[in-house]
């Protein structure tokens, strides 16, 4: 079972429960910021394998994580509640692979909704530049302080709109995860063993929306190109719930709030 905890409670039963998911190196406690701007629901926050308070939990599939996650809601007994799931960049592809091969069933999944979650690769090259690069930095976690690792980690294309600031605070705050845990969970998970998820999602009766920020380039095109329905976060880079969590709760909760009028 993945450690959880509840960042919101509500009284109102019949509200459906948020349930969010991390990125890599993140934990449950990521998404406090943002849910303060959704206390009309109740939200829970899951630590993925190898994260957090699940540290010592291990995982070796994406569909293995997909099935914690099934498993956890399932021993909190919200199998029957109307759910959210909400997930960003690793949590986002751990989702859309639970929900694209229907590993959350009995689970009451009434939205989908992906922030910085990447489809997957199409072709066996970028598969292989990929799982080259993933073993590259599941090396150094393993092998090196993981400040020092992070340190490069954040020099990334997709991190460019952190000022120095919002770096040095992601730093502060990731740098107490254990190296190995990170190392596995990336080699795991990674998105060289992920199918491409787009199409599969399209045929599921699980609404999808994609939450991009403005400043995103490369997630931003891939949600227009893969034409699912989407949403903008202003001045936000790839991590948009942490850099403008106001404005991605607004955004959640008007879509929330659509999709519970089509289905209820």
């Amino acid at each position: 079972m993945l450690c959880s905890r509840f960042l919101t409670r509500s009284d109102q039963p019949d509200r459906p429960v948020l349930v969010f998911l991390h990125g890599l190196l993140g934990s449950g406690a990521d998404w406090l910021d943002c849910t303060q701007w959704l206390q009309a629901y109740p939200c829970i926050g899951l630590d993925l394998p190898g994260h957090g308070g699940s540290r010592a939990v291990v995982c070796h599939s994406l569909d293995e994580a997909a099935g914690q996650v099934r498993d956890t809601l399932i021993q909190h007994q919200l199998a029957a509640r109307p759910l959210v799931l909400a997930g960003y960049s690793l949590g986002a592809r751990i989702a859309m692979h639970g929900v694209a091969n229907g590993l959350f069933a009995p689970l009451n999944i009434r939205l989908l909704a992906v922030e910085g979650g990447h489809f997957g690769l199409t072709s066996k090259q970028e598969q292989m530049v990929r799982w080259r690069l993933d073993c590259r930095w599941a090396r150094r976690f393993r092998r090196e302080p993981v400040g020092t690792v992070l340190a490069d980690w954040y020099q990334q294309p997709v991190f460019a709109s952190l000022n120095h600031v919002q770096k040095q605070s992601m730093l502060n705050c990731r740098s107490d995860n254990l190296g190995a845990g990170v190392a596995a969970m990336l080699l795991a998970t990674s998105l060289a063993r992920q199918a491409y998820l787009a199409d599969a999602l399209k045929s599921q009766h699980v609404p999808l929306h994609y939450f991009y920020g403005g400043h995103d380039s490369k997630f931003s095109r891939m949600a227009n190109d893969s034409r699912v329905p989407a949403s903008c976060i202003a001045d936000a880079g790839h991590n948009a719930h942490k850099e403008q969590p106001q404005a991605f709760a607004m955004a959640l909760r008007r879509q929330l709030n659509q999709s519970l009028e089509m289905t209820l």
